[in-house]
């Protein structure tokens, strides 16, 4: 391989964050560290800033692209990486000294298809830390064969991990992409045929929360997308990874039991019962594993120090059909403390 590690970065409408970025990128003390931009058709002056660093860095290369998503920008990326290992970036967020070197010498030690970090949630508005997660995972690697339902416990986002170069290039053709939950996906087919997983308990990225973010609060339709392309990964996954489909049926309550419900209880109070009664039954119909699914079960939790304990109380409240007092418990907490729990 010509780098240790590729970063590709997606590039669209990120103009006053790009410098930023690729500065934090560039400073890492890691030889042989690659970027890999793409400009997504973005109408700032995006390109315009990649060109520069790609005539001041040899190890900067930029590929500019019709607008085709995040996801279709990301896949480019992969194509054109020259690295061993693969990690994305996106332009609002920073990486501290370190990220690189750390991860990809643990993953090197570990012999580790994926190496996870912790990160800080940052509000972007006041720089007050909302949440410092993924720096206390209860084991410092584990096989996904062997123990998929640990999965569970690792965040969905790209950005604090990287990947055995071959994962991403093997990564299968997936439709539908939902426009929401997409890093969610696009993790779940790179995990499709990793075993060995390590971690760094270290905060080594600040990913910064914005208030115009596509994270917020979403459309009935797309909660109907989600439901589709769940149903989709399910089905490609259990063609290669049979015994999965106790984990699978977890991950579905996490995601749209869970996080999908949040960001429709941010519609307000109708909208949430509404979903929620609709979310219910499609879960009992199409995961009805999801009641008595393995991950989900106290037992997993204390057999595993503790992982899954969030999810599986939550996996309580939900069954006692309190999930809206749960949603306005959270939201008053955030909204006036300050303080986030990610489940």
């Amino acid at each position: 391989m010509k780098y240790r590690l590729s970063i590709v970065i997606p590039c669209y409408r990120v103009e006053p964050y790009l410098r930023r970025c690729l500065d934090a990128l560039l400073a890492q003390s890691l030889d042989g560290i690659q970027l890999v931009c793409v400009n997504d058709g973005s109408p700032d002056n995006c390109l315009q800033i990649l060109r520069e660093y790609e005539r001041r860095f040899p190890n900067v290369a930029v590929i500019d692209q019709e607008n085709r998503g995040v996801w279709e920008a990301r896949r480019r990326g992969i194509e054109a990486a020259e690295g061993e290992y693969i990690g994305f970036a996106d332009p609002d967020d920073c990486v501290r000294p370190g990220f690189a070197e750390t991860l990809y010498f643990a993953a090197k030690t570990c012999d580790a298809d994926i190496a996870v970090c912790g990160f800080d949630r940052i509000d972007e508005a006041s720089g007050k830390r909302y949440s410092r997660e993924m720096t206390a995972f209860p084991y410092r690697e584990f096989s996904f064969r062997q123990e998929p339902g640990l999965m569970l416990e690792v965040n969905a986002a790209l950005w604090n991990k990287i990947f055995r170069a071959e994962l991403a290039r093997s990564m299968p053709e997936f439709s539908p992409v939902p426009h929401v939950f997409d890093d969610l996906f696009f993790s779940q087919l790179l995990y499709l045929d990793a075993d060995r997983i390590c971690f760094v308990p270290d905060s080594l990225v600040c990913y910064t929360v914005r208030k115009n973010a596509i994270t917020g609060s979403i459309r009935p339709e797309h909660v109907q997308e989600v439901q589709t392309a769940m149903l989709a990964l399910r089905d490609l996954c259990l063609r290669q990874h049979p015994e999965r489909a106790s984990f699978l049926d977890a991950l579905a309550f996490l995601h749209l039991g869970i996080s999908l419900m949040y960001r429709v209880s941010l519609n307000g109070k109708e909208a949430l019962q509404k979903t929620l009664q609709k979310n219910m039954a499609y879960l009992d119909k199409e995961f009805p594993g999801w009641r008595t699914s393995s991950p989900l079960r106290l037992s997993f939790v204390l057999r595993h120090r503790g992982a899954n304990r969030k999810v599986c109380l939550v996996c309580w409240i939900f069954r006692m059909h309190l999930m809206r007092l749960f949603f306005r418990v959270y939201n008053s907490m955030i909204s006036r403390l300050g303080v986030d729990i990610k489940w």
